[in-house]
């Protein structure tokens, strides 16, 4: 188990880290948020999907989840976005952590569309947990997924974001898929105004977090 690692203190971490500066409205970017971040990273801890394991970070935006990941325990993480600035930033975040558990040889950036992943030339062959807190699909219809398609592909195990009243697209696309769902949090998912013509300071929005596991024959 990652040294003295405790939900508290794993959402104290993340609250720390830098997000975006200028989101990106057409891809839909926004930070994930510390405390929902903490309590998925903590309950797939519990699971046995973060010690020991290697992991995706799909669409990891500034790295939030990936590096909530390391520091309680995973193996190895692979941070993929097709945004340079958000890699960079993620890059930063990663510095700026002081933990044993973030060294170099652990963490790998990768610049790419989710829709052109290679499972073995970009994850080295291995992947046990995709996570990922991909677009929701309202700028860019179809966005969500795509994330979905190239997750499945990855990894029997996946931890996915998407709005509460897509749940039934979601799970039937699963479904299809060869997953089905074993847990669902959900969450007032709170997006702090960060364009222009955002009127309020918060907007929250019914969101779900979906564990898919293959079905094994």
């Amino acid at each position: 188990m990652a040294k003295k690692a405790s939900k508290s203190g794993l959402a104290i971490n993340l609250s720390r880290l830098k997000v975006f500066e200028s989101p990106k409205v057409g891809i839909e970017q926004y930070p994930m948020d510390a405390e929902i971040g903490a309590e998925i990273l903590w309950n797939a801890f519990l699971i046995g999907d973060i010690e020991d394991k290697v992991i995706v970070d799909l669409g990891c935006g500034t790295g939030i989840l990936g590096i909530g990941a390391l520091l309680l325990g995973a193996k190895k993480v692979f941070f993929v976005d097709n945004d340079k600035d958000a890699l960079e930033i993620a890059k930063k975040n990663l510095i700026s952590v002081k933990s044993e558990q973030l060294k170099k040889e652990n963490r790998v950036l990768i610049e790419k569309d989710v829709k052109n992943l290679d499972m073995n030339k970009d994850f080295e062959g291995k992947c046990d947990v995709v996570m990922q807190n991909p677009p929701f699909g309202v700028k860019d219809k179809g966005a969500d997924a795509a994330f979905l398609e190239a997750a499945f592909k990855i990894s029997d195990v996946v931890y996915s974001f998407h709005k509460l009243n897509c749940a039934q697209f979601v799970e039937k696309f699963a479904e299809e898929r060869g997953f089905e769902v074993t847990h669902l949090w959900e969450f007032d998912f709170p997006i702090k105004s960060s364009l222009s013509y955002h009127k309020r300071k918060i907007y929250r929005f019914k969101v779900g977090c979906w564990r898919f596991s293959r079905i094994k024959e």
